[in-house]
């Protein structure tokens, strides 16, 4: 099966017919979504940390006015939505699947071995075309199969005080090969350091990494575990705001693959995990 990256040099193969009616294809160079920098980071380091410059900020943080609360964790709202590139290397959204994660991979007990259901993303939303070139980028930079299941948030925090966004989860990982987080908003904020660790325990930290509204970071999230600082609110006369995008894809989670294996019966899923 062809992954995204060929599919996409697929496209930009071009039909050219000279004066002798001959035909030949030839390759079409398109410019990169990512820097190569961020290509080589992910490679060496496991992470990255850089800058979208192809999206419309400003719009997409006005799908944080309508988000729900989170039925499951106080002081969080979300939604989020299952999506793929499929056959043809265009992005669709799928029908509902939970969120399914692991006491492996979550110790928060308002959220490990459960199914969580949320309100999908709303289509305004997974439909611009900003939102799906960079869903076909991310894809393309792990060089994800076809079909293969990306989760897709938007969620976040406020309030006033201090708060846990993790709300009980400390260093972890979130059970899949692929994640990057996408900072929306960040108002009124003090603290929500990222911080990344070779080891669960954090004795061996490899990062601290404070992330602005439209910057992002990159993970290896099989290679890294990671956590991120309480949320403070710097001035008293206002609330904070902290709100991010998430998408993961390749679960190396059983229970979250017993999921989409049940509601996404044609997935391409982790073949270390679908094989086991």
């Amino acid at each position: 099966m062809k992954s995204i990256k060929e599919m996409n040099v697929g496209r930009h193969l071009a039909l050219v017919e000279d004066a002798g009616a001959i035909q030949e294809w030839y390759e079409t160079p398109a410019p990169g979504y990512w820097e190569s920098s961020v290509h080589e980071e992910v490679a060496s380091q496991s992470w990255s940390k850089t800058t979208l410059a192809r999206i419309d900020l400003a719009a997409w943080q006005a799908f944080v006015a309508d988000l729900p609360r989170d039925p499951y964790v106080n002081q969080r709202w979300k939604r989020m939505s299952w999506l793929h590139l499929n056959d043809s290397g265009e992005v669709e959204t799928l029908g509902e699947c939970p969120m399914a994660q692991g006491g492996r991979f979550n110790d928060a007990a308002s959220m490990a071995d459960r199914l969580r259901y949320y309100e999908p993303l709303l289509p305004a939303f997974t439909e611009r075309e900003d939102v799906k070139a960079f869903v076909k980028a991310w894809a393309e930079l792990w060089e994800l199969p076809a079909r293969s299941p990306i989760l897709m948030q938007i969620t976040g925090v406020r309030g006033d005080g201090c708060v846990d966004p993790l709300q009980g989860q400390g260093i972890h990982a979130d059970g899949c090969k692929y994640l990057s987080i996408v900072v929306l908003s960040r108002d009124n904020v003090e603290g929500a350091v990222n911080t990344l660790y070779l080891d669960k325990a954090g004795q061996q930290e490899v990062g601290r990494i404070t992330l602005a509204p439209g910057e992002i970071l990159h993970l290896r999230d099989d290679q890294l575990f990671h956590s991120v600082d309480s949320i403070r609110q710097c001035r008293e006369d206002a609330p904070f705001e902290r709100f991010i995008i998430i998408i993961n894809a390749c679960f190396v989670d059983e229970f979250q693959n017993r999921m989409l294996r049940r509601h996404f019966p044609d997935a391409t899923l982790n073949v270390a995990v679908h094989d086991s």
